[in-house]
């Protein structure tokens, strides 16, 4: 997979104290990025957009 255009970005509930952290690239053509920003190099899981939105959904309790 070719990650080198992703752009990452901090999950907007994470702190800067260290705690818990996603990072979400949702820039590339039809897929959503996600790692750990602790363990950056540990794996990145891809979604499709749609799949992202729903999980994003089921996360907040809205779907």
């Amino acid at each position: 997979m070719e990650l080198t255009r992703a752009r990452w970005r901090t999950a907007t509930r994470s702190s800067n104290n260290g705690g818990d952290c996603v990072e979400v690239a949702d820039n590339l053509p039809g897929r959503v990025l996600v790692r750990d920003s602790k363990d950056r190099t540990g794996g990145t899981l891809a979604f499709t957009p749609t799949a992202w939105r729903a999980f994003v959904a089921a996360a907040r309790g809205t779907d």
